[in-house]
């Protein structure tokens, strides 16, 4: 007999995870900010697909570009995302070192991002991330490193 108590529980599934994501009422606030919204999961791949919805009041330059401190946060958020993803939900994973490629300027409106986890390991993660317009060019890339820190309650 074994002690249920001790069993964890099963992993979700990619489309329980994307269906917590979009229903979620806790979204922090950096994420609408920048528009942030689930697009697809994978857990097999360690990858997610998240779209942003640049608004020009909140993230325009004076050459009225998305700034490149916003493109920074939202590959560090396609990363991070990916980062809980791989964990199957257990773990948040902060980040602790970014390098930020700027390929072309980015407009506002939609952008695609995508994240993946390179490398899931005890103590480090190793993160890619990639920016697109509308039009589907690369307009940023990233490269990350990050801390698996497990967390008890994921809602």
């Amino acid at each position: 007999m074994t002690d249920a108590a001790s069993e964890a529980p099963p992993a979700p599934t990619d489309d329980e995870i994307l269906q917590r994501f979009l229903r979620t009422k806790n979204q922090p606030t950096g994420s609408q900010t920048l528009g942030f919204r689930m697009v697809s999961v994978s857990q097999e791949r360690m990858e997610v697909e998240v779209a942003f919805e640049a608004k020009a009041e909140l993230v325009a330059n004076p050459m009225k570009q998305v700034q490149g401190g916003y493109l920074c946060a939202m590959l560090d958020e396609c990363m991070s995302v990916a980062c809980m993803v791989a964990s199957k939900m257990t773990a948040v994973a902060p980040t602790a070192e970014m390098k930020t490629s700027f390929l072309r300027p980015a407009m506002p409106g939609e952008l695609k991002g995508i994240g993946r986890v390179i490398r899931w390991g005890r103590t480090l993660a190793f993160t890619e991330g990639e920016l697109y317009d509308a039009e589907g060019r690369l307009v940023a890339k990233a490269t990350g490193t990050a801390v698996p820190t497990p967390f008890k309650n994921y809602k």
